[in-house]
């Protein structure tokens, strides 16, 4: 907290604060205490006898078997490992794996050397926007391309699948 120090002349006292260096012109406020599972909003009310704290808004946290989203940890658990035990080829996993690690890696690296570049970084951003103007315009603005990209996107995870 800061300290007050006091200048004193004959006819005045004028109180001057002193504010460490390291301080800002925020004032300080103690740290809010909420209650375990209540959260109370206070409005402080002037009245004729003087301030009043009054609870405006009183809410309760509570959770409920249909709305609860939580994620059992043991279940995932057990879920990932009996996928894990189904795979026949563990290492070709393993490996693409590591190769979408090291891919994911050596792009950054590409990316931070064309950012470095000073013109190119632009030029990319207008390439970028005009690939996204011809996407929207040949795909996304009428409907016949609509459903033509959705086929072309069915088909495409059928030969994912293998199931094509």
């Amino acid at each position: 907290m800061a300290t007050m120090t006091v200048a004193a002349s004959s006819s005045m006292a004028v109180m001057i604060p002193r504010v460490p260096a390291r301080c800002s012109a925020v004032p300080y406020l103690p740290p809010r205490s909420f209650g375990r599972s209540s959260f109370t909003v206070p409005v402080k009310l002037l009245s004729g006898n003087g301030l009043q704290k009054v609870d405006l808004v009183k809410t309760r946290a509570s959770s409920s078997d249909e709305t609860s989203t939580s994620i059992d940890t043991n279940e995932l658990f057990t879920d990932l490992k009996e996928k894990w035990d189904g795979l026949e080829n563990k290492s070709t996993v393993i490996i693409y794996g590591g190769g979408a690690i090291v891919a994911v890696w050596l792009s950054s690296i590409v990316v931070g050397a064309i950012n470095s570049v000073p013109l190119l970084p632009k030029v990319m951003e207008l390439v970028g926007l005009g690939y996204t103007g011809w996407f929207v315009y040949r795909y996304l603005l009428f409907k016949s391309s609509r459903k033509e990209l959705a086929e072309d996107i069915d088909s495409l995870k059928k030969k994912i699948a293998g199931t094509e």
